[in-house]
């Protein structure tokens, strides 16, 4: 009877836990990490809920970068995804980094699939995403010139349409194992242009490289044009010529089974950059960041570069 009831017990703490997860509220639970701050703002009558990271010292007009978790995820996630990379990078450099949570841990990326609440609902991430921003102007005097975005799967999927439809509140975008939804592509035209950095592994066994159904086992997620179609289309979009073709970068890790390289768009006269770098044969992975599945689930993380130091170098240069 004592076995029964530990049993129970166990079952039973194990489900509420995973409930917590689901529902994305165990950042009340966990302690934050140093420097980070629980904040909400009330969008189209939603409590919508995000992660602030406040440097040790900021600066006095500082740089904001929103990080966009992926699919199942939440903002905590996104900072173990990057073993706090960006954390790092703020308290050198003094700017601004704040993880939102995306409703039912998913972010309406126009992909109009109806198994995710945000999708199904149409809930206005744009909207969130965009009074973020302002709420950041206010309360921490950022440089509204300064305002970056990243994000990883579907937090990347979600980078490209805000850049379609808000660049005039978006420095640039930098998204990591994305490319455009299917549905942006062929129903809205991008209002504005914006420099990209495009992350995408090659072997990506869930957001294929050429385009078509991102999938997580049979299940299929909608669809995306191709990483190479997507790098062209957005250096049209920035009037942008290729500069630098396929060339690879130093394998400072030749025992990840991978390796980067780089493809570079430039309009000399407007300072647009398009640039792409490939990781042959990377899986759904954030280069150099934490291995959250089993590499027969989402393959291998490359180690040859540093996402996060990659990310913000190119904002830096924008």
């Amino acid at each position: 009877m004592r076995a029964r009831t530990e049993k129970f017990i166990i079952v039973l703490i194990v489900f509420s836990f995973t409930s917590l997860l689901a529902y994305g509220v165990y950042e009340h639970y966990f302690a934050l990490y140093p420097g980070d701050e629980a904040k909400s703002i009330t969008v189209d009558g939603l409590t919508r809920t995000f992660i602030v990271h406040i440097p040790t010292h900021i600066n006095s007009t500082p740089a904001l970068l929103i990080a966009l978790h992926g699919g199942g995820g939440n903002g905590r996630d996104m900072e173990k995804l990057t073993r706090l990379g960006f954390n790092n990078l703020a308290d050198k450099y003094g700017f601004l980094v704040i993880y939102p949570d995306g409703i039912g841990r998913h972010w309406n990326d126009g992909r109009n699939l109806s198994q995710y609440e945000t999708q199904r609902d149409n809930v206005n991430d744009v909207k969130f995403i965009s009074m973020l921003i302002d709420w950041a102007i206010k309360n921490y005097n950022v440089n509204a010139s300064q305002v970056f975005v990243t994000g990883m799967s579907n937090g990347a999927l979600m980078s490209y349409r805000l850049a379609y439809e808000i660049p005039d509140k978006i420095t640039a975008i930098a998204p990591v194992d994305g490319s455009i939804p299917l549905n942006i592509y062929l129903n809205e035209t991008p209002r504005g242009q914006l420099p990209v950095l495009m992350i995408n592994n090659v072997a990506d066994p869930i957001l294929p490289w050429d385009g078509g159904a991102p999938h997580f086992g049979s299940k299929k997620l909608g669809k995306v044009i191709g990483v190479e179609a997507t790098a062209a289309f957005w250096a049209k979009v920035d009037n942008c010529s290729l500069v630098v073709a396929k060339k690879y970068l130093p394998d400072k890790d030749p025992n990840d089974g991978t390796r980067a390289w780089e493809r570079m768009y430039e309009n000399n006269a407007t300072g647009m950059v398009v640039e792409l770098i490939g990781i042959d044969g990377g899986g759904h992975t954030w280069p150099d960041g934490y291995h959250y599945l089993p590499s027969s689930m989402i393959g291998r993380t490359s180690n040859d570069i540093n996402a996060c130091q990659v990310i913000w170098s190119f904002f830096q240069s924008v």
